[in-house]
């Protein structure tokens, strides 16, 4: 019998081939989670050089970690841990330039001298709908399922209504670092905020200064912002926040808004997004939280 090629062209515009569609795909833990909601069960996903021994559930999304093997992440990362699996197909992805994102670019290199690895840009230069869509047809070459987009249309729907009610919430999105430090997104560096705000929803710009996605600053200046909704980095690298109460600010912080759980990496799958505009609307259908004594009067 004839066999059909498979042919990938990924954002550097670089093409993978082979003679059917592989099917043992290690990945970033990221694309990893985002083809595993797309019907391709990865058989193990990789960390970033901010990852750990262990794979950081905020990013893991609904793999199934105790099947899914978790290669490790950062410098102690190299091709042979790489490819132990034995993977026919290495799904990567990149914040623009085509560097590879979470691998050294020599371990990069070297791993697509003896493997098949496709680069998928998640950086600012694209909205989510894009990167949605070309996840989507990697893994429909790879034989997985049409998405049905149903739900992520309900909850877009949602979102736009909620975002227009009055009065319009603040809303923040920030990542802990320290009890003395946050840094502050800047909306239009995260595709995903960038999209809130195309639907309505307000969000505070940090002000002018260095950084190019976070502007870094004490957490005063984050409580003097007077956030009414405030989304919150939990991937492992970020500071807990059971670490943050030891600073006044953030407790006036945390009394005055609502917390929202933010992954700035996740699934970038039609469910994932579906679920995440869905928690924000429900936060924006809450209403403005009254804030505490001395946080200023309550704008319900």
């Amino acid at each position: 019998m004839e066999q059909t090629a498979w042919r990938f062209s990924d954002d550097r515009g670089q093409m993978s081939a082979a003679a059917a569609p592989p099917s043992r795909v290690v990945a970033y833990i990221q694309a990893g989670a985002t083809l595993e909601d797309l019907g391709i069960r990865p058989l193990a996903v990789f960390g970033s050089f901010h990852d750990g021994p262990e794979p950081d559930p905020a990013k893991s999304g609904a793999l199934p970690l105790d099947e899914v093997g978790y290669l490790g992440a950062g410098a102690d990362l190299g091709v042979e841990a790489l490819l132990a699996p034995g993977p026919d197909l290495v799904v990567a992805v990149s914040y623009g330039g085509g560097q590879v994102y979470g691998l050294d670019p020599e371990t990069a290199k070297h791993l697509e001298e003896r493997v098949p690895v496709v680069v998928l840009d998640v950086g600012q230069a694209h909205t989510p709908a894009r990167i949605r869509g070309r996840f989507a047809d990697l893994a429909q070459s790879l034989g997985g399922p049409q998405e049905d987009a149903a739900a992520l249309l309900a909850a877009e729907s949602r979102l736009r209504a909620a975002a227009a009610r009055t009065p319009r919430p603040r809303v923040l999105a920030l990542s802990p670092a320290s009890p003395d430090e946050v840094h502050l997104a800047r909306p239009q560096a995260w595709p995903e905020l960038r999209a809130l705000a195309e639907y309505g929803v307000d969000l505070i710009e940090p002000g002018e200064g260095a950084g190019a996605n976070w502007f870094t600053a004490g957490w005063p200046a984050a409580a003097e912002l007077r956030p009414d909704i405030v989304l919150v980095d939990v991937r492992s690298n970020a500071a807990p926040l059971g670490e943050l109460r030891s600073d006044a600010a953030w407790r006036a912080l945390e009394a005055g808004s609502r917390i929202l759980a933010w992954n700035p990496e996740s699934p970038c799958s039609a469910r994932a997004h579906a679920a995440w505009f869905g928690q924000v609307a429900d936060a924006l259908e809450e209403g403005v939280k009254t804030r505490g004594k001395g946080q200023g009067d309550s704008l319900t």
